[in-house]
């Protein structure tokens, strides 16, 4: 297989692309480094089935070769982080609803498969727990620009899903639950390396809100296997699936597991999210996928759970 990964100098592009060359595939990347980086992908050159191109997907000439020289495309290219998102919000839609029009656009031309990364977000404040692929999505007020995200992924999902009704492209679009794992930065507001970096560094742990909002954390090489799964699965195309971990935490409790396993004596403080984000800044109080979809299409499980994530973030971060 031939696969094109948008985005793939990214946490989780590089980790799929990883793991596609391992599976002795050959692998294309392209990513504008806007939010990814050349370190994640450096190991991967020396393999004669990699390659990559430093380009933003909306050149279009390029982006058009190569899709026609895949046989797949793993659309992982988006505005990523709630801190990046609220911060530059035509930014985080222009990325987003552009960047997946183009890739459909062009995969159009020669009916190849596209596999849509997108997110837990698009259940927005929904109560309805565990999150179920065909349940009804409740968004906050378009003045919070804290649903630009969410709003952005959907029109992606919409998007897709009307080019498999309307013009038969293969499309599978999976939504993810808290990707986590080495290579990940807290640059853009990802909070378990923000956690490992504070409680390595000796800072106060700052944990936004009152910490009771929880969420469950998925790790990134069971989230690739999940990808790589569904593009071998024709039952999957013009399907929405939940890629996640049935697990929940308080985002409270997890500073405090971070910084038990880190053997950290820094404070635990909580900042307000008006201080954190913005005045009048919405989050969702628990975020759990219901899993059972993927699990009877290709037996999905995950098999990390969130002790040994934690101990292999803060391993790598040591050694970083």
């Amino acid at each position: 297989m031939k696969a094109l990964i948008t985005g793939g100098s990214g946490f989780i592009g590089s980790h799929l692309a990883e793991r596609l060359l391992e599976l002795n595939h050959d692998v294309a990347v392209i990513d504008d480094l806007s939010t990814g980086s050349i370190e994640n992908i450096a190991h991967l050159k020396r393999s004669p089935r990699f390659s990559y191109i430093v380009d933003s997907i909306t050149n279009e000439s390029l982006l058009a070769e190569m899709i026609d020289g895949s046989d797949v495309v793993f659309h992982l290219a988006a505005a990523v982080g709630v801190k990046l998102i609220v911060e530059r919000p035509v930014h985080t839609i222009e990325t987003n609803v552009h960047g997946t029009e183009v890739v459909l656009k062009h995969a159009n031309k020669k009916r190849k498969l596209v596999i849509i990364a997108s997110t837990s977000e698009v259940y927005g404040k929904s109560a309805d727990v565990p999150f179920r692929e065909n349940a009804d999505l409740v968004l906050g007020p378009s003045e919070k620009h804290r649903w630009a995200y969410a709003c952005s992924k959907l029109i992606d999902e919409f998007l897709a899903l009307a080019y498999w009704k309307e013009k038969k492209l293969p499309v599978v679009v999976a939504r993810l639950f808290n990707t986590v794992g080495p290579r990940q930065t807290g640059q853009y507001g990802m909070v378990l390396p923000t956690f490992v970096r504070q409680a390595l560094a000796g800072e106060p742990i700052t944990v936004f809100g009152d910490g009771t909002q929880s969420r469950s954390f998925t790790y990134v090489g069971d989230v690739v296997d999940a990808l790589v799964a569904l593009a071998s699965e024709p039952r999957a195309v013009g399907e929405v699936f939940n890629i996640g971990n049935r697990g929940e935490i308080s985002i409270h409790h997890l500073a405090e597991r971070v910084k038990a396993q880190a053997g950290s004596h820094s404070p635990i403080q909580l900042i307000p999210y008006d201080q954190a984000y913005e005045a009048g800044f919405e989050d969702m109080p628990r975020r759990v996928p219901d899993i059972s979809k993927l699990n009877a299409l290709i037996g999905y499980e995950p098999k990390v759970g969130l002790e040994e994530i934690i101990r292999r973030v803060i391993e790598h971060a040591r050694q970083g």
